[in-house]
């Protein structure tokens, strides 16, 4: 028997389901004494299975909603703030409404976008009233055009928590500017439809109350540490805390961990590589503030060591079958398709990452892989009427107090951790690690012919993209020579995975990140090469607004720059490590 199969037939969730009965019980609001004594039952777990950790204490920004409601038409509405929103007085916040009617949304990765066009001129000074989920991008449009405060429409009969702040993680100081200034809240569905019909009427005023708690909490952040015989490490991580006691949105992920904690130290010393498996604090109320504290303290040797990292969120929920919208950076492919492949015997759906969950490690260059995982099939979720969110497996429980111990389920909890034991495997096991950038570089020449597409012959007189493409094609002859090596196992393995990791830090953050390394991205949507997001816009910014026109150049020509940099960074440990440089 091989030790990935010896791995799978120690695959069984009594560990984890003790966990899972636990927090079942457990409101792990951040910050609070409820996820004190899940970090407690996390610790306790691992001192039991004698496997090392530490404990760590950070103290992490967070803002934690305490009530809301929507006063209108003599109707009082219950309602909540999602985090980071402002508190009013205690007279409330009274003004016009107005209804800013939303696209309605598709699948979850619409939750992340705006979804309201062009913002109305006359929004300013008004409660903006509109559907959907208080999200970032959203929020902060609204703001921007001037509306003193939002009421979000949730799709159906329950209420939703939600943060709506751009900030990733704890902010700098630079970045408390952009913390949202104006009070926001989310009501039902039904109490919506009163409120729009208030408006219909001819309502002048309504009211709008929220209160929340803002500021430095402390909070526990487990990580368990099973050596093998490398330094370098796997991270498979997940949040802790949660909305009410979130069963589906994330018990059911720290379950898995556990489980994977105790399969893999049980065979450490097979182990080619290690595995740090962390719990984070503060994802819900502090915008991924745990995973953010964490690549912030240990990125140098994240960058240093981190083969991977494996993002683990809402695994197992009930009647989660599927595998249609998978995500995974390019480069793990492979590993990905074939580990759900192999266990669940079907063939999943690809998603790129998107800008949220904990992946917070895409400035350092991280290579990262799943988060959200199974799903309820699709055509299942038509037929019970759920609509788009971003967890529990398609389950609208997501993010409200309906989330309860009967949205896991045991028998797909089972399953998942099957998938997630074997791509793991592949990255502790391997001698040369599984990341083909090949794939990688395939997805950004996509994204950089589309750039190129928007550039006409006048507007190339001025800003081109000819040095980036000359650039990048040397960069990918380079990069296919290196592979060849490796098929033809001419380069030795430790060097070829120094190579792999020290150029995937740079391609992983051309292709993902618009800041520097080491800072963290806004918590709004990313297009592959972030740096130059803006070269479609500028032919018509040419005419429309030619004032500003060369401001927004002279910045892309930075921003070429720095990917023509990284560009030629990765040419140059190719030529002098992998001995490529007869690439013209």
């Amino acid at each position: 028997m091989s030790l990935v199969e010896t791995l799978l037939s120690d695959a069984s969730f009594d560990e984890g389901w003790s966990l899972i009965e636990r927090f079942a019980i457990l409101v792990r609001e951040s910050g609070s004494t409820d996820e004190r004594a899940a970090a407690h039952f996390i610790v306790s777990r691992l001192d039991a299975l004698d496997i090392p950790y530490t404990l760590y204490e950070p103290d992490l920004y967070l803002s934690v909603p305490r009530s809301a409601s929507v006063q209108v038409a003599g109707e009082t509405l219950l309602a909540k703030p999602p985090s980071f929103s402002a508190s009013t007085r205690a007279k409330g916040l009274s003004a016009p409404p107005v209804h800013v009617p939303a696209i309605p949304f598709q699948d979850a990765s619409d939750l992340f976008k705006s979804s309201h066009g062009d913002l109305l001129a006359d929004v300013a000074g008004k409660i903006v009233v509109t559907e959907g989920f208080p999200m970032p991008v959203s929020v902060a449009l609204f703001e921007a055009a001037g509306a003193v405060g939002q009421i979000y429409i949730n799709p159906g009969s329950r209420i939703h928590w939600g943060i709506c702040t751009t900030i990733w993680g704890s902010p700098g100081e630079s970045q408390l500017e952009k913390r949202p200034s104006t009070p926001v809240a989310a009501i039902s569905r039904w109490d919506g439809d009163k409120v729009i019909q208030a408006i219909v009427d001819g309502v002048d005023r309504i009211t709008l109350h929220t209160e929340l708690t803002e500021g430095w909490f402390p909070c526990q952040l487990p990580v368990a540490r099973i050596d093998g015989q490398e330094e370098e490490f796997v991270l498979a991580h997940g949040h802790y805390d949660s909305w009410d006691v979130g069963i589906g949105d994330n018990a059911v992920g720290d379950a898995t961990l556990l489980e994977l904690a105790r399969i893999f130290h049980n065979r450490r010393d097979e182990l080619r590589r290690s595995l740090r498996v962390a719990w984070w604090p503060a994802h819900s109320t502090g915008r991924y503030g745990g995973s953010t504290w964490y690549a912030d303290a240990f990125g140098p040797e994240l960058t240093r060591r981190c083969v991977a990292t494996v993002n683990i969120d809402s695994p197992g929920c009930r009647g989660a079958t599927e595998y249609d919208a998978v995500p995974w950076m390019a480069e793990a492919g492979e590993v990905c398709r074939s580990s759900i492949e192999a266990v669940a015997g079907v063939e999943p759906g690809h998603q790129r990452p998107l800008r949220a969950g904990d992946y917070s490690f895409n400035q350092i260059g991280l290579t990262s892989f799943f988060m959200l995982l199974s799903n309820i099939p699709e055509e299942e979720r038509e037929r019970l009427g759920f609509y788009p969110v971003g967890g529990c497996g398609g389950n609208i429980a997501w993010h409200t107090e309906s989330d309860r111990i009967e949205v896991a389920s045991r028998d797909n909890l089972e399953r998942d951790l099957r998938v997630y034991i074997t791509a793991i495997s592949r990255f502790l096991l391997d001698d040369i690690l599984p990341l083909d950038f090949r794939e990688t570089v395939t997805e950004l020449d996509e994204a950089l012919k589309g750039y190129e597409a928007t550039i006409d012959k006048v507007l190339g007189k001025q800003f081109n993209l000819l040095p980036v493409r000359k650039a990048f094609d040397g960069m990918v002859e380079r990069l296919n020579v290196f592979y060849g090596m490796i098929e033809e196992r001419s380069i030795e393995p430790a060097l070829a995975n120094e190579l792999l990791l020290r150029v995937g830090r740079i391609l992983v953050h051309i292709g993902y990140a618009e800041g520097a390394p080491f800072d963290h991205d806004p918590a709004t949507p990313r297009v592959p090469i972030p740096k130059l997001a803006r070269v479609p816009d500028l032919d018509a910014m040419r005419e429309g607004d030619p004032d500003l026109f060369p401001f927004v150049v002279t910045e892309l020509r930075r921003q070429v720059n720095k990917v023509l940099h990284g560009l030629a960074e990765a040419s140059w440990l190719l030529d002098r490590l992998a001995g490529t440089s007869e690439v013209g």
